[in-house]
């Protein structure tokens, strides 16, 4: 099955879930020191200039930057969850894109933030998101890449009560700093983390890159 069915299907399956997802996920941040800690670096880094959350869902991480001073734009593959951000956080700006076409102008952002956004992605995508990235990045511009770390890719029917039709593909670190090295990144640091006691039993792989030559 192609990427772009697994975008379309994905698209239509957040739609389905997006109040659940607000009501479950919105607060995630408050559990979770380290995405603070690295949300934090991220927008010191950024040097006062605007960040891009991509896959925002319902824009609580977007909020949480917006909160901090940070000019951050919000954008997601879901309709209903761009509608929803609007909603929740009517002070920011939100915007309907796909992570391969980014509705965005060249060097428009400081920083990206993609967090578990790229597994949606097979691995054979991972380089025209990343170079879609370094397309809206500014030369000396950060990006931080977080997803679920592994080989398979897990397909899903049935999410909290709800039909939807959703893959969900775990990607090695070695994989994702190779495809961001393509796209013209230099990976800063990389870490790995057991999960949460909220989370899915899954370990999880942060990348802090930058523009190479920044």
């Amino acid at each position: 099955m192609n990427g772009t069915d697994g975008r379309s299907r994905a698209r239509r399956s957040y739609d389905t879930v997006a109040e659940e997802y607000r009501e479950r996920i919105g607060d995630e941040l408050a559990h979770k020191p380290l995405d603070r800690a690295l949300l934090a670096a991220l927008a010191e880094q950024a040097a006062d200039g605007p960040v891009a959350d991509l896959g925002c869902g319902p824009g609580h991480v977007t909020a949480w930057l917006a909160a901090r001073g940070v000019r951050a734009v919000g954008i997601d593959l879901s309709p209903g969850m761009v509608a929803l951000a609007h909603r929740e956080h009517p002070a920011a700006d939100f915007r309907e894109g796909d992570l391969l076409r980014l509705p965005a102008a060249d060097g428009e952002f400081a920083a990206v933030v993609a967090l578990y956004s790229v597994i949606h992605l097979t691995p054979d995508e991972l380089g025209a998101a990343f170079g879609e990235m370094r397309r809206v990045l500014r030369p000396s511009g950060r990006a931080l890449v977080a997803f679920h770390t592994g080989q398979e890719t897990r397909r899903v029917t049935r999410w909290w009560g709800h039909e939807v039709d959703v893959d969900f593909h775990f990607h090695e670190a070695a994989t994702v700093s190779a495809a961001l090295a393509g796209a013209g990144f230099v990976t800063e640091a990389r870490m790995e983390r057991a999960p949460y006691p909220q989370e899915a039993e899954t370990r999880r792989v942060y990348v802090l890159a930058r523009v190479s030559g920044a």
